[in-house]
């Protein structure tokens, strides 16, 4: 059974290697992040998805050229909950469309300011790019 976010918190100095204290986290403290995991906050930050729904998500937005393994994708997940980035929702589609074994997952508000600070480094590479002729 996963422990709740409070449970978590509750361990204070105990804290896992990597999981961030989500209460005051600031977003900049997560950067910068890993392909996948920007991918995957940017695939939840609007609305609950399924896992293979991420994936479906991340490979239409990189237009094929991120394929995440369901492996390598689920262990991203993890992460990402155990950091307080993305929580699982209570919101479900119509019975007709869903299956009661998937598991949805939705960003939380600090996933979204942390997908938003990642957004804006990139941002900046890109500018910085652009100043030397980089890009068109």
């Amino acid at each position: 059974m996963r422990a709740s976010l409070a449970d978590r918190n509750a361990r204070g100095s105990r804290r896992a290697a990597g999981e961030k204290d989500t209460m005051d986290a600031e977003p900049e403290g997560f950067l910068p992040l890993r392909h996948l995991t920007f991918y995957i906050l940017v695939a939840l930050a609007e609305e609950p998805r399924y896992g293979y729904d991420i994936a479906r998500e991340i490979e239409e937005r990189s237009h094929g050229g991120i394929q995440p393994s369901i492996g390598s994708l689920y262990l991203a997940i993890q992460r990402l909950e155990e950091q307080g980035l993305i929580e699982e929702s209570s919101e479900r589609p119509a019975a007709a469309s869903d299956d009661a074994r998937r598991r949805y997952y939705l960003a939380t508000e600090l996933g979204r300011r942390v997908a938003a600070a990642e957004a804006e480094r990139l941002a900046g590479l890109l500018d910085m790019a652009r100043d030397r002729n980089l890009l068109r």
